[in-house]
């Protein structure tokens, strides 16, 4: 399936109020860049996505990940956003030498990976391939006193992945639930020196519906730590929309199924989000 990819080839914040009881808004003192991340999620050694992060609903689209990510960072992006979807359902990261295939193809684009770190050993090991920043997802619920010791340990380098149905919690894959609002975990990490949080609405994520803006913007405005809306971008007006919340603590947004069907053409995006920085 090589060769697919749909993209093109040329290269060319006033702050919410915060959530009702928070008593925090986020800091609007300092802000990091928005970014328009691509993603490449690994199964199989193949790049795919998910619908709803149901593994028996994976659309393989190409058998090549280093070569998607070769055409990514030709057209200019900032930074690549790669999930080990092995790895999450296994607890281990699975889909090493794909990620490191990923990154020789890339140079110096920093990348970013989640899926099956649950060790503080297995951060250092990740980050050690030459990750730029490695995602904390289930042992962000589990152990947070991990997620704590590493971000003090590989500063500016840890992000923390927070996927919700309804608001609540899901992990291992998001094959489990929680009653754990998706706030609440959040808040857990302030002052951490965590680098983001990943916000994904799991009922959006692949279905190409629009992402749950509404809620992202509500959870970031009652942290301090910046937040990257995911799941559901179906089109390059999503993406527009999310980088005019740049001031409402919101840094970035993920894009997956909808740079693979053509729903999003990534360099004229680029050029679209540009314009408003």
């Amino acid at each position: 399936m090589a060769g697919g990819l749909l993209v093109g080839a040329s290269r060319t914040p006033s702050t919410t109020d915060a959530l009702a009881g928070t008593g925090r808004a986020a800091d609007t003192a300092v802000r990091p860049p928005f970014e328009l991340i691509p993603a490449i999620d690994l199964l199989g050694g193949r790049a795919v996505r998910l619908t709803q992060g149901r593994y028996d609903a994976a659309t393989v689209y190409d058998d090549d990940p280093s070569a998607v990510a070769a055409r990514f960072a030709a057209i200019g992006v900032k930074r690549i956003h790669v999930v080990d979807l092995d790895g999450a359902k296994a607890g281990r990261p699975v889909q090493a030498e794909s990620v490191r295939r990923i990154l020789a193809a890339v140079g110096r684009i920093p990348v970013q990976m989640g899926g099956g770190l649950r060790t503080l050993e297995g951060v250092d090991e990740a980050l050690s391939w030459g990750l730029d920043r490695v995602i904390l997802g289930t042992v962000a619920l589990r152990d947070p006193e991990l997620v704590k010791r590493a971000a003090a340990k590989h500063p500016g380098r840890i992000v923390v992945g927070i996927d919700a149905r309804d608001g609540r919690v899901a992990v291992e894959g998001w094959t489990e639930g929680s009653e754990i609002l998706a706030v609440d975990l959040g808040r857990r990490f302030e002052d951490a020196g965590v680098a983001a949080i990943v916000y994904t609405d799991i009922a959006r994520d692949g279905m190409l519906t629009g992402p749950n803006l509404e809620a992202t913007a509500r959870l970031a405005s009652a942290l301090s730590i910046p937040v990257i809306v995911s799941g559901g971008v179906a089109t390059s007006a999503d993406v527009v929309a999310s980088a005019r919340l740049r001031d409402e603590n919101i840094c970035g947004v993920i894009v997956g199924r909808a740079i693979y069907t053509g729903g999003v053409d990534l360099a004229s995006a680029l050029r679209e989000v540009e314009a408003l920085l």
